[in-house]
């Protein structure tokens, strides 16, 4: 049995004017060949499906094709579209009699010029392939499923949880994918696709709604050995195209009929719960950062909700560190950005130096202005960071800063790695988390790299490109009418 790998992925925020270039793709490993193995054969969905191969017992031969991955930014560039599009066709090709291809894809990536770049990658693939060798594309869950995806695709699985679990959407994509090369099963499939985006305060799984609907879908796959997976879709809130919304996919083993009753009852589930996604947790600025000065005990996290890196803003608000300056808070905090501009001035003025100058808004300049801070400069360095804990060992951040202002220790750096929302980010330049009091965060849910050290979290109302405001932000393209940004009385529109 021979199985191509693919591993291309990028989830896009309209609402963030930099757009996502190559040398962000670079910052996380771009690979090709016997390289995607050797540096991700245990970690992230390539791990999951060697796992899944090696647990098969079945006689594999692997031909690993090309691996890129950016963190969540603006669309990415002509040229990164081109570039992978390239390298897909051009290794399919090269790779001779295919029995089945694992294409592990993100599935809210849009391009300049290109709302679908997931849609257009599985077609090119499947062009090369032709309509028998089987495609499972594995995504993240809060992909935008369109209908060229579905009509490409020979089945679609989609992460479990969230936070994600990269590892194990590996595992179940390669686990479905060597059934049916080897014939046990057929796969058809249903999908519904929802007028409806909802922030992301209530996105982690462990709770409801998001609990409720996601735990249905795991009883209705252990309900029927007939159902291959079931895979709800709760599009990420900032990707702003003609087919947005939120989408649910039923997977059954020659059962149509059973895939199109299971995929309703999942899109009338996620609509019946509709306001209850809206429910909004997130307090406000300065009330979030006396709660923090005041807590017990620390390292409570602040998320940042307005400016989540993980989520595709830019990552230079400065809006918590302002707050923090102004009411004079005493207790100590860590706080990135993500800031070329003033990176290069810090560098220039170089270690040790006392500075004043204008920090943040210089990216998103349509929800942030620039402060000035008086600071000095702590450390210089910049490079690949090992993390830990995370679905990769390393990251390059670019050239990052340690600025200290006031009580704020700022960890300011070039590229968006992991933007300050992973302990190792601070360790690896002489900063350790355990030794300050509050953490601001640039994510809205992806706080358990914090959780074994920190006390409490707490949802800070700010702001920006990830904005839990979703009805202020200026769309432009989504399906109208869609919920919550018109009345609309069924998800079918």
């Amino acid at each position: 049995m021979r199985l191509a790998l693919i591993h291309v992925g990028q989830e896009t925020n309209d609402f963030n004017p930099v757009p996502t270039t190559m040398r962000d793709y670079e910052s996380f490993g771009v690979y090709e060949g016997a390289r995607i193995l050797e540096k991700l054969g245990a970690l992230g969905q390539v791990g999951g499906y060697c796992a899944a191969v090696k647990a098969s017992g079945r006689h594999v031969e692997t031909i690993p094709i090309v691996r890129g991955w950016a963190t969540a930014g603006g669309r990415i560039t002509g040229d990164c579209h081109r570039f992978f599009a390239d390298r897909m066709v051009a290794g399919l090709r090269a790779a001779g009699r295919i029995d089945g291809l694992a294409l592990q894809l993100h599935g809210a990536c849009a391009a300049e010029g290109l709302d679908d770049v997931e849609g257009e990658q599985i077609a090119l693939c499947r062009a090369v392939l032709g309509p028998d060798v089987p495609i499972v594309v594995s995504l993240d869950h809060h992909a935008n499923i369109t209908q060229r995806m579905v009509d490409q695709s020979t089945a679609i699985v989609g992460h479990r949880t969230q936070p994600h679990d990269p590892f194990d959407t590996g595992r179940i994509g390669a686990e479905l994918l060597l059934r049916i090369v080897a014939g046990e099963v057929r796969p058809t499939t249903a999908w519904r696709k929802l007028r409806m985006i909802t922030h992301q305060e209530q996105f982690l799984t462990s709770r409801h709604p998001m609990k409720t609907w996601f735990d249905r879908a795991r009883a209705m796959e252990a309900a029927d050995r007939r159902v291959l997976q079931a895979s709800n879709y709760p599009m990420q809130p900032w990707l702003d195209v003609a087919e947005g919304g939120w989408a649910t996919i039923v997977v059954t083993d020659d059962d149509q009929a059973l895939a199109e009753r299971l995929a309703d009852e999942l899109a009338d589930l996620a609509w019946s719960m509709r306001d209850e996604f809206q429910r909004r947790e997130a307090v406000a600025i300065d009330e979030a950062v006396r709660r923090a000065d005041k807590a017990p005990r620390g390292i409570v996290v602040l998320s940042d909700t307005g400016d989540t890196v993980f989520g595709g803003s830019a990552g230079d608000s400065n809006l918590i560190l302002e707050s923090i300056l102004r009411l004079g808070i005493a207790s100590r905090a860590i706080i990135p950005l993500i800031e070329p501009p003033t990176v290069a001035r810090l560098v220039a003025a170089g270690e040790g130096a006392r500075v004043t100058l204008p920090v943040g808004g210089h990216l998103a300049t349509k929800f942030f202005r620039p402060l000035e801070v008086t600071g000095t400069v702590r450390r210089i360095g910049g490079g690949l960071v090992q993390v830990g804990e995370h679905h990769q060992s390393e990251i390059d951040m670019g050239r990052v800063v340690v600025f200290d202002v006031g009580p704020v220790t700022m960890l300011i750096s070039e590229l968006r790695g992991v933007a300050g929302n992973v302990p190792d980010a601070y360790r690896a330049f002489g900063v350790e988390p355990r030794d300050y009091k509050m953490a601001v965060l640039k994510t809205a849910s992806n706080f358990q790299y914090f959780a074994p050290i920190s006390s409490e979290v707490i949802r800070v109302d700010t702001i920006g490109p990830g904005q839990s405001q979703v009805e202020t932000l200026p769309w432009c393209r989504v399906p109208r009418p869609i919920f919550p940004l018109d009345p609309i009385g069924h998800w079918r529109g």
